[in-house]
């Protein structure tokens, strides 16, 4: 996105260079990284760093209002609804197209949003490594705030592990060491400490949470959680000590139920000039709009774009028995707006990434992620065949 400092990357790029770097980037996990990462980082100006976070702090002035929990009580599905609710999120994802307005400015249009964790551990590892092995200017930056790697994870420490003991302290998931996502769980225990466990190796007695330490029972006060419901469909046989519904004496840094009260449920509350029209399927009562072609179908408790209607027709909606569980949201377009080594564009999506420390007032940025794509989703599922694109990293002009 910034020319000259495109130009200079793509003339110093080298296969070589880049499989160096997916080399020493395996090494950081037990099995090899599942998941493509882009051959190239996203160097972004400042005045669209500006755009994106003008963008976030007015989808947070919505959050942060004393009417937020009343707005967003239905988000929540009954059967899923867990026990001591934090005061606050303590994650916060906002996904964000790099599009291009009428006078070719680039604008950045939101997606998604989600109160939930994200890549923090892996996304530390993948910016230092894009240093260590590409050319990346010094006034550019993956951080924001002031932070520097020391303080990143000193904040990161601070907020899932805060005054706990480490051993008191785990990362919540199912059969951790198959998702895709393993990396993030090693590289954060490399970070603070924090472990990954199983949801099926808790064990409950009461109101009680233990887990098994090397071989000695340990009590679990606080949870970082990385597990969603969603991926216990996936296990419909599953039997467990504990249900992430109990009502259990344990502190939970990011908890379940505000993975539903910040996600797409809030987007119809939004309103900005990077946020695209986006109402509940309910609101329009079988008048729907009549150029469908100009929006997006999206389920509202999905997950990494499962159901996701991109060409909408009548017949789709016509199918929908629960419309309240929907969003049409405006379409937006993508632009190629980086350059690769063959001289073809690639399309752009930009999550800015916040942490919101336990009596803070609001949620501070704290680092990014991005993906690229070339098909028609961006998500990295949908790219596995192409070349640069993938899971990557901004860094921003300071």
């Amino acid at each position: 996105m910034q020319l000259s400092i495109r130009q200079k990357y793509n003339q110093s790029f080298s296969q070589e260079k880049y499989q160096d770097f997916l080399a020493e980037l395996n090494k950081s996990t037990s099995k090899p990284i599942e998941f493509r990462i882009a051959e190239t980082p996203v160097f972004v100006p400042k005045l669209l760093k500006e755009k994106l976070i003008t963008a976030c702090e007015s989808i947070i002035d919505v959050i942060v209002k004393d009417d937020f929990k009343a707005k967003t009580s239905k988000a929540i599905p009954e059967n899923q609804h867990v026990p001591n609710e934090n005061k606050h999120t303590s994650f916060l994802a906002i996904d964000f197209a790099v599009c291009q307005d009428e006078k070719g400015n680039l604008i950045p249009q939101l997606i998604e949003l989600q109160g939930f964790s994200s890549i923090f551990g892996f996304q530390y590892l993948l910016s230092s490594l894009y240093q260590k092995h590409f050319l990346i200017p010094d006034d550019y930056e993956f951080m924001f705030n002031n932070y520097d790697r020391k303080s990143y994870i000193e904040a990161l420490k601070k907020l899932v592990v805060g005054e706990e003991r480490i051993e008191n302290v785990i990362l919540l998931e199912i059969f951790p060491e198959t998702q895709k996502t393993r990396v993030d769980f090693e590289v954060t225990e490399n970070l603070i400490g924090v472990k990954a466990v199983c949801l099926t190796k808790i064990i409950k007695e009461g109101r009680k949470l233990y887990y098994m330490n090397e071989g000695v029972k340990t009590p679990i006060n606080r949870i970082y959680n990385r597990l969603i419901f969603d991926d216990l469909k996936n296990f419909p046989a599953l039997k467990t000590d504990f249900n992430l519904t109990d009502d259990v004496e344990v502190e939970w840094i990011g908890h379940p139920n505000w993975f539903f009260r910040i996600s797409k449920y809030t987007m119809p509350f939004l309103h900005n000039q990077y946020i695209p029209e986006c109402h509940f399927l309910s609101e329009y009562q079988g008048n729907y709009p009549k150029k469908l072609s100009d929006y997006v179908l999206k389920p509202l408790f999905s997950f990494a774009g499962t159901g996701v209607i991109i060409n909408v027709i009548p017949q789709d909606l016509k199918k929908i028995k629960d419309p309240e569980n929907y969003i049409l949201q405006k379409k937006v377009k993508y632009e190629p707006v980086i350059e690769t080594s063959d001289g073809s564009k690639v399309k752009c999506e930009i999550r800015m990434l916040y942490i919101w420390q336990k009596d803070e007032e609001r949620p501070i940025l704290l680092t990014n992620l991005a993906r690229l794509s070339r098909g028609e989703m961006i998500g990295v599922r949908y790219n596995k065949d192409f070349d640069w694109v993938g899971g990557s990293v901004c860094f921003m002009e300071k």
